[in-house]
């Protein structure tokens, strides 16, 4: 499988997996079908988009529309399936991944651009955690990445990992996976035991 095809496929599903665990979760709060649509779009595009637009880009579903597909996707199936019970193990599983792949794609991003390097860091922790930011705010549940999970800390990790390989000139492709298992393995550590950040006692 050649390199931009193996990208669009990661983003695809990466795609797929946030507006499938948006548009569950609205379901599971009793919004209506145009509720888990916006709550699905929330949480699929709006980590890239903010990227760009502090990057001075257009928002990557502007450039590839292709990317609203998994969005419909994600929402039909929610919708046809009736799931309203809690989001599962294995979708969870999948948003870990769709968090790798927007942590990864957005500091790439971004030091593509030629961005400071802490700057970069920023910029991917932001792609990573937005899109379930906004998603938990809009169903009006206390954000998971504010309290638990360490989603905060994996992409922090995983981009922090990307510029550090970047900077010793190691090959992209390369420092994009190593950056994004850090975040998967950080992640499904900190679910299995419970990891969480210190909190004011």
């Amino acid at each position: 499988m050649h390199l931009p095809t193996l990208v669009t496929l990661c983003d695809f599903v990466a795609t797929f997996a946030f507006a499938l665990v948006g548009a569950r979760i609205a379901a599971g709060k009793g919004m209506d079908f145009g509720g888990i649509a916006m709550v699905a779009a929330v949480s699929s595009i709006s980590g890239g988009t903010l990227r760009n637009l502090f990057l001075l880009h257009q928002p990557p579903w502007i450039v590839n529309a292709w990317l609203l597909l998994p969005i419909l996707l994600g929402v039909l199936l929610t919708i046809t399936f009736r799931k309203v019970e809690p989001v599962g193990r294995f979708l969870l599983a999948l948003d870990t991944f769709g968090l790798a792949v927007a942590t990864a794609s957005s500091t790439q991003f971004a030091l593509n651009q030629g961005v400071n390097p802490v700057v970069a860091v920023i910029l991917g922790l932001i792609g990573g955690i937005a899109g379930g930011l906004f998603r938990d705010l809009l169903a009006q549940i206390p954000p998971v990445v504010l309290h638990r999970e360490t989603i905060g800390t994996s992409c922090l990790l995983g981009s922090a990992t990307i510029v550090a390989l970047r900077e010793c000139h190691v090959q992209k492709i390369i420092a994009v996976l190593i950056g994004g298992a850090v975040v998967v393995i950080f992640r499904e550590l900190s679910i299995h035991f419970e990891w969480n950040l210190p909190r004011v006692s």
